[in-house]
């Protein structure tokens, strides 16, 4: 999908930490001879937005990711959340402000359309809008009632493409018959709205879905969605990885062993 970009200085910032709860070390992973992490990387640079950083929690992260030509920084390895990271990134490279938009892209999506990297920065073409992120409509009835698979409650009229986000949560949400959609965590930040968002203390709603947008919401940011056609494939156990090394091989080479 071809999306017109507002006019702003946008960076990518990719967190990453080797601590993940179902798949430790995933950032590192590798699949088709380079790890998750590079994957992304690329996947960042070829959208073609603005400079992309690796804000990572270990030493081990920045080596590869500068092994392979990109441009990584040390955080403290105990943030509670990527925003705490990309943020804490941020200061360190760009104390000068000169980028405007702060892109928070999922370290584990090896796949992801470079499209819909850049179709999050359309909501911001709003002015009241304070963080854009993306969904898609759900076509699986088991992936609307799967409390894995967040939903966003967002009133698009037919033909639209953005609109303003109501609610996420992990139940189907609205009730009744009609499109529900599946919320895609790519944030783009306006850069005040990603000091105020960090700023805030935990909210009630956000503690009890477990979702870090409901923070933004309770405290009465506006979060705008731009609607995508489908969800990246994401790796969070050992059976994604083993998918992406398949859909990620080289043709005539078996996947990567491990």
């Amino acid at each position: 999908m071809s999306v017109p970009l507002p006019s702003f200085r946008p960076i990518v910032v990719i967190p990453a930490r080797m601590t993940a709860r179902r798949l430790p070390g995933k950032p590192l992973a590798d699949i088709a001879g380079q790890p998750m992490i590079v994957h992304v990387l690329r996947r960042a640079e070829a959208a073609a937005i603005g400079p992309v950083l690796v804000a990572c929690a270990e030493a081990e992260i920045k080596a590869a990711v500068e092994r392979a030509g990109g441009r990584a920084v040390l955080t403290r390895p105990d943030h509670a959340s990527g925003s705490d990271r990309i943020f804490e990134a941020l200061v360190q490279i760009d104390p000068d402000r000169r980028h405007d938009v702060v892109v928070n892209l999922q370290g584990d999506f090896p796949m992801v359309d470079p499209a819909a990297i850049r179709a999050v920065l359309s909501p911001l073409a709003d002015p009241e809008v304070d963080i854009a992120t993306l969904a898609c409509r759900i076509r699986d009835a088991a992936e609307r009632d799967n409390s894995n698979a967040v939903k966003a409650a967002a009133g698009f009229a037919a033909g639209q493409r953005i609109a303003r986000a109501l609610y996420f949560s992990r139940l189907p949400v609205p009730y009744g018959e009609g499109d529900h959609y599946h919320h895609i965590g790519i944030y783009a930040y306006r850069r005040a709205a990603l000091e105020r968002f960090v700023a805030l203390p935990a909210a009630v709603l956000e503690q009890r879905e477990s979702l870090e947008q409901l923070r933004a919401l309770q405290a009465g940011m506006r979060i705008d969605l731009a609607l995508v056609d489908s969800f990246p494939f994401g790796v969070d156990t050992p059976a994604e990885l083993a998918r992406a090394r398949e859909l990620l091989a080289p043709a005539g080479f078996p996947p990567s062993p491990g």
